[in-house]
Order: structure tokens, then C-alpha cells, then sequence
């Protein structure tokens, strides 16, 4: 007998363009945030600290029965922390080479979609309105984080091409699927999908780019104060989405 599931209310915001807008954000403040803090504290501890800050706000993600804002983008904030963590501890504590740990992530993305796909037979992000699918959706979003922040590694350093180049090069990737979807008719939740892994290599590349210092190829604000800055760009796109009307779309 197949067991019952729990039926909720969508718990994903509409897709608009200050979605993008605020994810691609998220993106670069978990870039820089995740640096600052390996490299201000011990990073044991670091990655300590920030996993129990992940679980805290899973807890409040899943406990709510609807999209919640606040709650739905801090958990993705702290998602982007823990993911460059993830990524980053690969490389810099088990000297994994990006290449691999590129190709590792993307295995484990395509191991995510399969299940979830093979399991509720869509992977459409209008219907998370079950505890499973939004399981599925998160595990999802953490193995996109962690799979771009390597991507953006491998090009940035690996292939030379810095992390301002980085930025260009995947910021021009991302009008693929969307020139996809406006014009070849490509499936919009292949589009979605692809779009929304790719617009962490494009945060990330730039954070670095404006944080880091010029020796290692960036302007040298520091990524302290970039995480501030973005931190409250990120505020104030919540409070704008917080005041938008919501409408459930079912497909």
C-alpha cells in the first residue's frame, strides 16, 4: 500500500524577475560569507557552526505549511554558505581537483533529479506541496550550490579565466535556455533547472571578483563587507517580494 503524503500549500516563491534577481544574490553572499568565515575563525568550526545554522532553518523552512518569504530565503542563503563550505572543503581539505569534484557534484545533481523525478514523475517547482517534493527541491537547491560553486572554481582558476571572466562567461551561459525557452520551445522546467544552476557560478564569480584581493585577480573590497552589502541588497529584495501578491499557479 503506498503511503500517504503530506499535502501542503506551494512553498516556492513565482518565478519573476526579482526572483533571479535575488537568488543570483544569494549567490554571491554565500560565496563571500563562506570565506569570511573559514578565514576569521578556525574552519572546523566554521563549517561546524554553519551546518547547525542550516539545520536550524530547515527546521523552520519545513514546519511552515506555506511559502514564507523571510524563512524561505535565509534557508536559501544559508544553503549558499554550506554549499561553497561543501565544495570548497573538497578541494581545500582533501586536494580534490575541481575538475572532479565538478564532475562529482553534477553526478550527484543528475542522482537527485532521477529520484525525484522517478519518485513524483515531475520536476516542475510549481508543485512543492508535499513534504517529499520539498525534500526532493531542497536536496536539489544544496547539490546546485555546491555543484556551481566548483564550476565557477574550475573556470575561474583551473582555465584562467578569473573570476570577472567567470562571471561573463557564465551570465552569457544563463540567455542559453532562456532563448530556449522564449524561442525553441524549450521545456521550461529543463530551462528552470539549468538556469537556476547556473546563476551560482555567475553570484559567486562576481562576489569574488569585487572581495578578494587584486593579487589574486579581484578589486580587494574585502569579503566582509561585500557580504554586508549584499546581505542588505538581499533584505530589501525579500521586503519587495514580502509585498508582492501571491498566486499559486498548479501545473
Amino acid at each position: 500500500m503506498r503511503q500517504p503524503v503530506a499535502i501542503i500549500a506551494n512553498k516556492v516563491p513565482e518565478i519573476t524577475a526579482l526572483f533571479w534577481a535575488t537568488k543570483i544574490l544569494t549567490t554571491g553572499m554565500g560565496e563571500t560569507t563562506s570565506d569570511f568565515i573559514v578565514t576569521t575563525i578556525d574552519p572546523v568550526v566554521g563549517v561546524a557552526v554553519a551546518f547547525v545554522a542550516l539545520v536550524a532553518v530547515f527546521a523552520l523552512q519545513f514546519q511552515s505549511r506555506r511559502y514564507v518569504p523571510w524563512v524561505y530565503w535565509l534557508t536559501v542563503v544559508m544553503v549558499s554558505v554550506f554549499g561553497t563550505m561543501s565544495a570548497d572543503v573538497a578541494h581545500v581539505q582533501f586536494d580534490i581537483p575541481y575538475a572532479i569534484s565538478t564532475g562529482a557534484f553534477a553526478a550527484a545533481l543528475a542522482v537527485v533529479f532521477s529520484a525525484w523525478y522517478l519518485t513524483e514523475r515531475t520536476l516542475s517547482i510549481h508543485r512543492i506541496d508535499s513534504t517529499r517534493r520539498e525534500i526532493f527541491y531542497w536536496a536539489t537547491v544544496l547539490t546546485s550550490f555546491a555543484l556551481g560553486t566548483a564550476a565557477g572554481d574550475l573556470t575561474a582558476t583551473v582555465l584562467g579565466l578569473g573570476y570577472f571572466g567567470s562571471g561573463v562567461l557564465f551570465t552569457a551561459a544563463i540567455a542559453v535556455p532562456a532563448v530556449g525557452y522564449r524561442f525553441f520551445r524549450l521545456n521550461g522546467v529543463v530551462a528552470f533547472w539549468i538556469a537556476y544552476v547556473l546563476t551560482r557560478p555567475v553570484g559567486a564569480s562576481f562576489a569574488d571578483w569585487f572581495g578578494v584581493a587584486p593579487e589574486r585577480g579581484g578589486v580587494g573590497i574585502g569579503t566582509g563587507l561585500v557580504s554586508l552589502v549584499l546581505a542588505a541588497a538581499i533584505t530589501l529584495c525579500v521586503i519587495a517580494l514580502s509585498r508582492s501578491p501571491v498566486r499559486h499557479r498548479w501545473r
